[in-house]
């Protein structure tokens, strides 16, 4: 499949098209910096990662657009202090321009942060970011209490890397963020990739925590295979978390190395059944999400 061929993928599934909850507009001075560490194969990223989908904002939207990709994110993700609320001013001023993208926000363990969620909360914010591998903090921080308090009580998904891949730094793994689910049984957690290289473990907080899901990301094509295959023994589980609700598309666009298509293509071959697609290409989000279209 090639990126023309997507519409007839979603089409084929009688779908609206896609919602894909794992993808990144950023500020073009952030996102040039972004786009420097993956050129350089920066030690976060440790391998060549040419990036597959440059261009303006709007170019890039018009792409996802002709894949029919409905639904979409800003995913932001502070990595240090000092950077959450004017990357949250950016992100959900972004999201108010392009009415496909989810009210997206971030945070980070400093003095402010229960400040910082409940203002991007009170401006709309429906999906929040976190990146531990980025950021290298630990979610047990006692300064990010009030905002799992907060995200907790409200209901809005935090789609987080806290999976050890690509490159294991910091607090990745699923113990720190496990004690977090174990503290907030109720939050609304999204693993990023899969959990991958932890993807056993990751599926299994699923299993044990009703509103935690998971997302594609990268995961189960050829290039994340090369760095962390997925265990074809986990397919099972896999597959009935999907029809569960509990798997969403993903893909980091635009920060990939291959075509889009490619993401579907590797979700497709596992042939899980056509229900399953539906559920993970679409209907979890929609779900989620509350999208009408």
């Amino acid at each position: 499949m090639i990126d023309d061929d997507v519409p007839a993928f979603w089409q084929r599934l009688g779908l609206p098209g896609l919602a894909d909850v794992h993808t990144h507009f950023l500020p073009e001075r952030m996102l040039r910096k972004v786009w420097a560490q993956f050129d350089a194969a920066g030690p976060l990223i440790g391998r060549p990662w040419p990036i597959r989908y440059r261009g303006t904002d709007q170019e890039r939207i018009a792409a996802l657009g002709r894949l029919g990709v409905r639904s979409f994110s800003a995913l932001g993700y502070a990595h240090k202090p000092a950077m959450s609320a004017w990357l949250n001013d950016w992100s959900l001023a972004f999201a108010a321009e392009v009415p496909e993208c989810l009210p997206s926000a971030t945070f980070f363990p400093e003095d402010d942060t229960a400040g910082v969620v409940r203002s991007a909360l009170d401006r709309g914010a429906r999906v929040f970011k976190l990146h531990l591998q980025v950021g290298g903090y630990d979610p047990r921080d006692p300064r990010l209490t009030p905002a799992w308090e907060l995200l907790a009580a409200s209901g809005t998904p935090v789609v987080v890397h806290a999976g050890s891949g690509p490159v294991a730094n910091g607090y990745t793994g699923p113990g720190p963020i496990g004690d977090v689910l174990a503290a907030y049984p109720t939050l609304p957690l999204i693993f990023a990739h899969l959990g991958a290289p932890e993807y056993g473990d990751f599926l299994d907080l699923a299993a044990a925590y009703p509103n935690v899901r998971l997302d594609t990301t990268m995961a189960l094509t050829d290039f994340w295979e090369e760095i962390a295959p997925f265990p074809r023994s986990r397919l099972p589980q896999l597959r009935d978390l999907g029809l569960a609700g509990r798997i969403l598309l993903g893909s980091d666009f635009p920060n990939i190395p291959y075509a889009y298509a490619h993401q579907l293509d590797a979700l497709a071959r596992l042939d899980l059944g056509d229900d399953w697609l539906r559920a993970v290409c679409w209907g979890n989000a929609a779900t989620l999400f509350d999208l009408s279209l």
